[in-house]
C-alpha cells in the first residue's frame, strides 16, 4: 500500500556546450572585457547558440573572488556599500556574458542578493534588449528569476524612495534610468506580446511563472524550491496543497498587469491544457489568482472546465474523465479542484465525478485529481455522497497501492467533522484488525506501516477461517516496522478526530522501545506531535501514552527527530514531570553533552543547573511554568 510516483517533466539546468570552468586570474584588478558577439538573425524565433558573449577565465575568477569577499565583508556600512557598488558596476558591464555562463550565472544570482535598488535596475536594463536570449537560456533564465525574486526585498522600501531622489545625478548617457516598477511592467508587456512562446519554452516558462507570482505579490514555496535548484522528481511531484505562499505588497498596476497577462491563457486555452510545459504556467496562475483576483480565477476555471466538457464523450460518462486520466491535463485539473468555490465544486462533482469515484481511485493517474477533490471538500453536503460512494472500496484502494486516496478521505472527515466513526471502523476492517476486538489494540503499528494484520505479524491465515485472537506477547516482542509518510499522516488525522480513543489505546499498548522507534522516525515523530497538540487528546490520555517513554529519554535526546519530540514534551510538561525527565537525563549527562543532538536538549533542560544548583533550577522552572499558565489563560480568553 503506497502512493505510486508519476513521471513529471523535468526542466532543470543543463550544462552549456563548452562550459568549462576557468582558473581565476591572480590579483584583484577589474575583469577583462568579454568578447563581442553576433546578434541573432532578424526574425529568428529561437536564440542562436552563439548569440551570447564569452566570459573569459580571468573575468570569472574576478567575480568569484568578489563574491567571496562580499560574503566575508564586515557588517553593512560605507566600506561594504562601496565594495558592492564597485562589484555590481562590473557585473553591469558584463551582465550578458555572466548570465549565459554556467558558473557565472550562479555567481550573478548570489551577487544580485547584495544589490541595492539602483544597481539592480541598471543590470536589468542591460539585459532587457536580450530578453528572449536570456529568458530561454538554460543559465540566463535563473538570473532573471533571481532578479524578479529581489522585489519583495526592494519594492516599496525606503531605499527606493531615497535612491529615486538622486536619479537625475546618476542618469546614464542612454537617458533616465527606469524604476523597478517600470522594468517589471515592461517585462510583463514583452512576455504578453509573445506569451505562447515563453510559456511553451522549457526555460522561458520559469520566467513566466515567477513573473506571475511577482505581479500578484505572492511567492509560492514550490516555485522558490525549484529556483534554488531542486529539480528532483519528488519536488516536481509535490502537490499544490503543500505550497506555503508568502505575500508582499505590490503596486496596483501589478495586479492590473497580472489580469492582462492571465487573460492570455484564454486565447489558447487548449494549448495550456494539453501541453506539458505551458500547463505549469496556468497552474501557477490559478494559485496566484485564487488569492488576489478570485473572480478572474473562477472565470479561468470555468473556461478550462467548459473546454474539457465540450470534447468527445468517453464511453463511460463525462468527457472530463478522459482528461482526468491524462498525465498533463490531470495535473491542471488537480489545481482547478483546489481553487474552485464550494458551490462550483459541488456542481462539478454532480456533473462529472459522481458514480465514477471507485474507477478513478483505481486508476494510476486519475487517483491524484481524486485526492485533490477530497482535499477541497469543506461541506457535509459534498462529503456525504463522496463518502457513500467511495467507502465500500476502501480496502481495494489500499490493496492497489493508492493509499493517498484513503488518507485524503480521512482528512476530509477530520476537516468536516463527519463520518469519523464510520471511516475508522472501515479502516480497522481493511487492515484486518476489527475482529476479534482484541486485535484493535494493534491498529497503530498497522496504520503506521500500512500493512494488514497477518502481513505485519507474519501469520498464515486462509480466507474464510475465523481470525485468531491477538497475541500480546508476540506483539510486545516484535520491533516496530518502518513508519511510512502516508501511515504517519493517517494516524495524525485519526488523532484529531473527536474520539481518538482506539488510537490512544493502541499507542499506550506499545512498549518503550517501540514508542522510542516511533519517536525517532522522521515520519513517526509527527504522530507524537499530534498526541501533544490535538485538542481531542486530554491531559490524562497524553500522560498515559508518554509515560511509556520513561527510561528512554537519553536515547530520545540523542536522536535527530527524537530530540525534537523530547523538546515538545518538555515544553508542555508540569514541574513534577520536568524533574523526572531531568533526573533521568542527569544520570548520563556526559553522554548527552558529547552528543550533537543531546547537548541541545541538555541546554534546554538546564541540566548543569539541575545537577549543581537544584533549588535555583526549581525556581527557574517554576517561573517558566507560571508564565506559560498566564499566556494560556490569555489565549483562552
Amino acid at each position: 500500500m503506497g502512493l505510486g510516483p508519476r513521471s513529471p517533466h523535468r526542466a532543470g539546468r543543463g550544462v552549456p556546450a563548452g562550459g568549462k570552468r576557468g582558473r581565476g586570474a591572480k590579483g584583484s584588478g577589474r575583469p577583462p572585457p568579454g568578447r563581442g558577439h553576433c546578434p541573432p538573425a532578424e526574425g529568428s524565433s529561437e536564440p542562436a547558440l552563439a548569440a551570447h558573449p564569452h566570459l573569459s577565465p580571468e573575468a570569472l575568477g574576478y567575480f568569484r573572488r568578489a563574491l567571496s569577499a562580499l560574503k566575508e565583508a564586515p557588517e553593512p556600512g560605507a566600506e561594504r556599500e562601496l565594495m558592492v557598488h564597485n562589484v555590481l558596476k562590473e557585473v553591469e558591464a558584463q551582465a550578458l556574458a555572466l548570465a549565459t555562463n554556467r558558473t557565472g550565472s550562479e555567481i550573478m544570482q548570489e551577487l544580485l542578493g547584495f544589490s541595492p535598488l539602483k544597481s539592480l535596475c541598471r543590470i536589468w536594463a542591460t539585459l532587457r534588449p536580450s530578453l528572449r536570449l536570456v529568458a530561454c537560456h538554460r543559465c540566463g533564465v535563473h538570473v532573471l528569476q533571481s532578479a524578479l525574486l529581489q522585489l519583495p526585498r526592494l519594492l516599496g522600501s525606503l531605499a527606493e524612495k531615497e535612491e529615486e531622489e538622486d536619479v537625475e545625478e546618476e542618469d546614464g548617457k542612454d537617458g533616465p534610468l527606469e524604476t523597478l516598477e517600470e522594468l517589471v511592467l515592461g517585462l510583463a508587456s514583452e512576455v504578453c506580446d509573445d506569451f505562447l512562446f515563453y510559456c511553451g519554452d522549457t526555460h522561458g516558462s520559469f520566467v513566466v511563472r515567477t513573473l506571475l507570482q511577482v505581479l500578484g505579490g505572492t511567492l509560492l514555496e514550490s516555485e522558490r524550491a525549484r529556483h534554488r535548484g531542486s529539480q528532483s522528481p519528488d519536488t516536481q511531484r509535490a502537490p499544490a496543497r503543500e505550497c506555503k505562499p508568502t505575500d508582499f505588497e505590490v503596486p496596483k498596476t501589478f495586479l492590473n498587469h497580472l489580469q492582462d497577462l492571465s487573460s492570455c491563457f484564454l486565447k489558447d486555452i487548449a494549448v495550456f491544457i494539453t501541453d506539458k510545459i505551458s500547463s505549469f504556467c496556468l497552474q501557477v496562475a490559478l494559485q496566484i489568482l485564487h488569492r488576489k483576483l478570485p473572480q478572474f480565477c473562477a472565470h479561468l476555471c470555468s473556461a478550462v472546465i467548459s473546454y474539457l466538457s465540450s470534447r468527445n464523450s468517453s464511453a463511460d460518462g463525462s468527457p472530463l474523465l478522459l482528461f482526468l486520466r491524462d498525465q498533463t491535463s490531470s495535473r491542471l485539473l488537480e489545481q482547478v479542484l483546489l481553487v474552485l468555490e464550494p458551490l462550483r465544486l459541488q456542481s462539478l462533482f454532480e456533473d462529472h465525478f459522481q458514480g465514477q469515484l471507485q474507477a478513478l481511485a483505481a486508476h494510476p493517474i486519475a487517483n491524484f485529481p481524486l485526492q485533490r477533490l477530497l482535499d477541497a471538500i469543506t461541506t457535509r453536503e459534498l462529503l456525504s455522497p463522496v463518502f457513500e460512494e467511495l467507502s465500500p472500496a476502501l480496502e481495494a484502494v489500499l490493496a492497489q497501492g493508492h493509499s493517498g486516496v484513503v488518507i485524503a478521505l480521512v482528512g476530509a472527515c477530520r476537516r468536516v467533522g463527519a463520518h469519523q466513526a464510520q471511516v475508522l471502523q472501515l479502516l480497522l476492517e481493511a487492515f484486518h484488525c476489527a475482529e476479534p476486538s482484541s486485535r484493535q489494540v494493534a491498529c497503530v503499528p498497522l496504520f503506521a506501516t500500512l500493512m494488514a494484520y497477518e502481513v505485519y505479524y507474519g501469520l498464515l491465515e486462509e480466507e474464510g477461517v475465523v481470525p485468531t485472537e491477538h497475541q500480546v506477547e508476540m506483539a510486545m516482542a516484535q520491533a516496530l516496522g518502518e513508519v511510512t509518510v502516508l501511515g504517519s499522516l493517517l494516524l495524525q488525522h485519526l488523532l484529531h478526530f473527536s474520539s481518538p480513543g482506539i488510537i490512544l489505546q493502541s499507542l499506550g499498548a506499545l512498549t518503550g522501545p517501540q514508542l522510542l522507534t516511533l519517536a525517532q522516525s522522521p515520519a513517526g515523530s509527527h504522530v507524537l506531535d499530534a498526541v501533544l497538540t490535538s485538542p481531542s487528546v486530554t491531559r490524562k490520555q497524553r500522560r498515559r501514552v508518554l509515560k511509556t517513554l520513561k527510561g528512554q529519554y537519553v536515547a530520545l535526546a540523542c536522536s535527530r527527530h527524537g530530540s525534537r519530540v523530547l523538546d515538545a514534551i518538555w515544553s508542555g510538561a508540569a514541574l513534577g514531570a520536568r524533574k523526572e525527565i531531568a533526573a533521568e537525563l542527569g544520570e548520563r549527562d556526559q553522554e548527552l553533552i558529547r552528543d550533537p543532538f543531546g547537548h541541545h536538549v541538555a541546554r534546554n533542560v538546564a541540566l548543569t543547573t539541575f545537577l549543581k544548583r537544584r533549588e535555583a533550577w526549581e525556581q527557574q522552572q517554576g517561573a517558566v511554568a507560571k508564565r506559560r499558565r498566564a499566556l494560556n489563560s490569555i489565549l483562552e480568553d
